[in-house]
């Protein structure tokens, strides 16, 4: 095991919330964030005041986060002032210094290659590089790289990451019910603490999320969690 805390309870992020009765069934079924798209060529885009209802309804200790993609320094500022308590969350192309020009906690994303022979020859994604360059983040969002922006709701190669990175670590990228006890049992060893992010794998259409699978999914985290736990008193043991 690497510097992972092993009592740290995996946090957890439900994005791409449109709908006021979806952000009120992400809240019953544990999610400790909202993702509000701001980018308007998602499917998933709200506007500014559409944002700031949806925020507006969260209880304490529920944190909205705000993800935007190579929005001006104006666009920006004007969401923290709508929506002072958000997290700010990057997926463009955005330079450490964009990313902290707004003087707001931050994730910034990293689009991880679906596999390693889709790379040009000794261009291999340099994780460790990346979080240090973006080391002001308050984590590094792990995202399977697409055409366009965002995950596509597909999964990357967990198993390639790097055994030890120096960062919170936000999985992302295709994570279902079904796939993300293993996503965590695999990628937590390897990193300072973890959180998981889900959108379409809760989903009953684009947008529109189902209470069900977000309830099935907080509860596959959370045995992943007790496991996780279980493998690290175990080898204490040893």
């Amino acid at each position: 095991m690497t510097a992972t805390l092993p009592h740290s309870r995996t946090r957890i992020k439900i994005c791409g919330l449109m709908l006021e009765a979806d952000v009120d069934a992400a809240v019953a079924a544990g999610a400790d964030a909202i993702g509000l798209v701001m980018y308007p060529h998602s499917a998933r885009h709200v506007t500014l005041e559409r944002a700031a209802a949806l925020a507006e309804r969260l209880p304490p200790f529920v944190t909205p986060v705000l993800l935007f993609v190579n929005a001006s320094a104006t666009e920006i500022a004007a969401a923290c002032a709508r929506i002072p308590c958000a997290l700010l969350q990057f997926h463009g192309d955005e330079t450490p210094a964009e990313c902290s020009g707004p003087g707001r906690p931050f994730v910034r994303a990293a689009r991880i290659p679906l596999d390693d022979s889709l790379e040009p020859a000794g261009r291999r994604f340099d994780l460790l590089k990346y979080a240090q360059d973006y080391s002001a983040a308050q984590a590094i969002l792990l995202d399977a790289h697409v055409e366009g922006y965002g995950g596509g709701g597909k999964t990357f190669n967990w198993s390639l990451l790097p055994p030890s990175v120096n960062a919170h670590l936000v999985l992302s990228g295709g994570l279902t019910p079904a796939n993300v006890l293993d996503g965590i049992l695999q990628v937590r060893p390897r990193c300072t603490t973890l959180a998981v992010d889900v959108s379409s794998g809760v989903e009953i259409s684009k947008g529109v999320k189902s209470a069900q699978k977000m309830h099935q999914f907080v509860a596959a985290v959370q045995a992943a969690d007790t496991q996780f736990q279980n493998l690290c008193r175990t080898e204490r043991s040893a």
